[in-house]
C-alpha cells in the first residue's frame, strides 16, 4: 500500500515527537530500563508486556508489584525459584494470577538454565533468520514452557493460536529490546534485526492505521499486522517500528477529539 506524502509525513513528525525521553515516565518500559544486566532486562520486559493491556496507570501499579514479589532481583528470583512460595490465586493483573506468573517464571528458569540469556537463546534457535521473528519466538519459548509445565499451554502468557494472533504484547517487548536508537527502547538484543520488527497492533493502533489509510481490513489480527509493518517499512526499512510512536500518538490525539 502506498502511504500518500502528508501522511508520511505526519507519520515521522509524530515518531520524533513521541519518541522521547518523556515517554519513559508513564510507560511499562520504565520498568526493564531500571536494571543494567541483560537477564533482568529480558525477564522485566517480558512480564511488562505480558501484563500490558487496559489503562496504563494499572499495567504500570501491576508491574510495580511484580518486580516487589522479586524483591527488585528478577534473574536471581527466577533461578532460586522463590515464585514457588506464591499462592497460585493471587491476582497480580486483571485475569493474570500467580499460577500464571508460576507458569512463564518455570519456563525461563528452563531457558536460562540452558542458555546464558533469552537473546542467547533466540540466536540459538536462529530467531533472527525468520521473516517473522517475533512468532518464531514465541513457538520456541512455548517449546520449552510445555515441556516443563506438565505439557500445558498457557495463553495468558503466550499466545497459541500463532497463525492469527497479532502477538501486540511480545512485538512491544521486542521494539524495546531490539530498537537501538538510545532514546526509549534499549537495544540490548543482537539476535533480532531492527528491519524485522513488527508493530504492536491493538485496537487504538487498529484503528489509527485505518484512519490513515493504512489499512482497510476490520480484523486487528497477525494478517493485519504483516500488512501495516510491510506499508510503514516503505519508509523506514531500516527500522519500521519507529513508527509505533506515530500511531500511538495520533491515536491518544484521537481519543481526546472525541
Amino acid at each position: 500500500m502506498t502511504i500518500k506524502p502528508e501522511i508520511a509525513r505526519l507519520l515521522q513528525t509524530e515518531a520524533e515527537r513521541i519518541n522521547n525521553p518523556a515517554f519513559i515516565t508513564e510507560d511499562p518500559v520504565q520498568f526493564p530500563r531500571r536494571f543494567s544486566k541483560l537477564q533482568d532486562i529480558e525477564i522485566v520486559a517480558f512480564l511488562s508486556a505480558i501484563i500490558a493491556w487496559g489503562r496504563r496507570t494499572m499495567i504500570c501499579r501491576d508491574a510495580e508489584r511484580m518486580l516487589n514479589l522479586m524483591d527488585n532481583d528478577p534473574y536471581n528470583y527466577v533461578m532460586d525459584e522463590g515464585y514457588l512460595d506464591l499462592d497460585p490465586g493471587l491476582n497480580l493483573h486483571r485475569t493474570f494470577f500467580a499460577s500464571h506468573f508460576q507458569y512463564f517464571l518455570k519456563g525461563l528458569r528452563e531457558i536460562y538454565r540452558q542458555h546464558a540469556s533469552l537473546d542467547a537463546f533466540a540466536k540459538s534457535r536462529m530467531v533472527g533468520g525468520d521473516e517473522a521473528p517475533a512468532w518464531k519466538l514465541v513457538e520456541e519459548m512455548e517449546n520449552v514452557m510445555r515441556t516443563v509445565n506438565d505439557g500445558k499451554d498457557c495463553s495468558q502468557c503466550l499466545p497459541v493460536n500463532l497463525k492469527s494472533t497479532a502477538l501486540k504484547r511480545i512485538n512491544m517487548a521486542l521494539r524495546w529490546l531490539v530498537r537501538d536508537d538510545g532514546i526509549v527502547d534499549m537495544g540490548v538484543w543482537k539476535s533480532i534485526p531492527k528491519s524485522k520488527l513488527y508493530i504492536p497492533l491493538d485496537v487504538h493502533v487498529g484503528n489509527t492505521a485505518r484512519s490513515l489509510g493504512l489499512l482497510t481490513r476490520k480484523a486487528n489480527d497477525r494478517k493485519s499486522v504483516e500488512l501495516i509493518t510491510e506499508s510503514l517499512r516503505t519508509l523506514r526499512p531500516d527500522d519500521p517500528a519507529v513508527f509505533d510512536y506515530a500511531l500511538f500518538g495520533i491515536g491518544i490525539e484521537e481519543a481526546k477529539n472525541k
